[in-house]
């Protein structure tokens, strides 16, 4: 028996799988799925799934939501972060999304989100689509049970890329959630070959850290630009794994990651806040590291070689801007050696407004609050003392010393009879 005889006899299981489950499915799945919306509704009534999301178009943070019907989404890895990323995607309405992965669900998965134990030995894609097709059957879900990394299934995979949007046109985003460098790089080379705009996502094998990062041909560091420590110092992943353990996970990290990763979707999507470059996430001390990472020159793919040429070309291309009008500098001083302008000062400047004139009132007050300079030699212009001097002040008479003829025990002795 042939390989390909084998891998048709896997296709065939596949879909016998997926029809038994469709088959053994409550009553009434098929009649929900049926009543679709054909326009998205801002009108607040309990059978409106997309009024708490076209209030964000009421409240001005999006121009318009229904957009969202419009885009086209892979998702390649559809795990803890990827099934999850999936659920939200579909709850919000996207239009179309393309799922890729070629492993099964498996009950060690029961600490994640999403899956359930009942579909334990489905494809994780067919599981997924039986899901979120129930969840929003207004979504198309497109499904491939495929290996990226291996050679044959690339060019399927840069196809659907290519040609996989609602029209037929290029997808709008790609969505790395993957958990291994092979499948990382493999998506980095065909959106560097296409030009297209992606997100790569991860979580740590402790569980209790993960990122995002936003990559943009030519404009961002690919993910070849700046590999992880483990591929830059040359050692193989495989060396670092040990039989019988595998890495840890959370379901709340794994929530927390592709809770940000589809809100910067959105925000890319819609065009509302800011889009993170890169934005970490340290569960132990809730830390949100952010930055911006540029391309490499030196990058190993020719191809983000060729796409930063092409944005350095674009950019020397792109208009400058002629609505701001500079402010005009103003030489006050024709004949100066070493550039230095003086402003006017506001004070200075003449306004045609008349000065007081002093009456003899005023001048008394004047005289009044003016001291003589030996009490204020040591003070600033327009400081006064609160009080007079001693010297100037009254004689108190209780408060003078006077003289006496009494010796020290003689006053001691009146002193003592106080």
């Amino acid at each position: 028996m042939s390989l390909e005889d084998v891998e048709n006899i896997k296709k065939r299981i596949e879909n016998f799988k997926k029809t038994l489950m469709e088959l053994t499915e409550a009553p009434g799945v098929h009649e929900v799925a049926e009543h679709k919306i054909r326009e998205m509704s801002a009108e607040v009534i309990d059978s409106n799934p997309y009024s708490r999301l076209m209030a964000l178009q009421r409240m001005g943070i999006v121009k318009n939501y229904e957009d969202i019907r419009k885009y086209t989404v892979v998702i390649v890895g559809v795990g803890g972060v990827g099934s999850v990323t999936a659920e939200m995607l579909t709850r919000c309405g996207i239009g179309k999304l393309i799922l890729f992965d070629y492993d099964k669900v498996e009950l060690a998965n029961m600490n994640r989100l999403f899956y359930q134990p009942s579909q334990a030995g489905l494809s994780k894609v067919t599981a997924a689509s039986m899901t979120l097709t129930k969840i929003n059957p207004d979504v198309k879900i497109e499904t491939y049970n495929t290996n990226i990394t291996l050679t044959t299934q690339f060019e399927e995979f840069l196809n659907v890329l290519n040609t996989g949007g609602i029209n037929g046109e290029r997808v709008d985003l790609v969505l790395s959630c993957v958990d291994n460098y092979e499948a990382r790089m493999t998506i980095n080379s065909a959106c560097n070959e296409l030009g297209l705009k992606w997100f790569e996502s991860g979580v740590s094998e402790n569980a209790v850290c993960g990122h995002i990062q936003y990559i943009v041909p030519g404009e961002s560091a690919c993910f070849a630009c700046a590999p992880p420590l483990v591929v830059a110092s040359e050692i193989d992943e495989k060396t670092l794994k040990k039989d019988g353990v595998c890495a840890a996970s959370l379901p709340t990290t794994m929530g927390v990651v592709a809770g940000l990763l589809v809100q910067n979707t959105l925000k890319k999507l819609l065009g509302f806040g800011t889009v993170s470059w890169y934005l970490g996430y340290n569960a132990l001390s809730d830390f949100f590291p952010s930055m911006m990472i540029k391309p490499n020159p030196n990058c190993s793919d020719n191809f983000c070689i060729k796409q930063q040429s092409e944005f350095k070309n674009r950019v020397k291309e792109e208009p400058e801007c002629t609505n701001v009008n500079p402010l005009e500098d103003v030489v006050i001083h024709e004949n100066n050696e070493w550039g230095i302008s003086l402003a006017e000062d506001e004070s200075l400047v003449s306004n045609n407004i008349a000065e007081p004139v002093e009456t003899s009132e005023t001048e008394n007050v004047k005289n009044n609050s003016i001291k003589s300079e030996e009490e204020y030699v040591s003070l600033n212009d327009g400081i006064e003392f609160a009080y007079q001097s001693a010297d100037q002040t009254a004689p108190n008479e209780e408060s003078l010393v006077k003289e006496t003829e009494l010796s020290v025990d003689d006053l001691r002795e009146q002193l003592s009879l106080l």
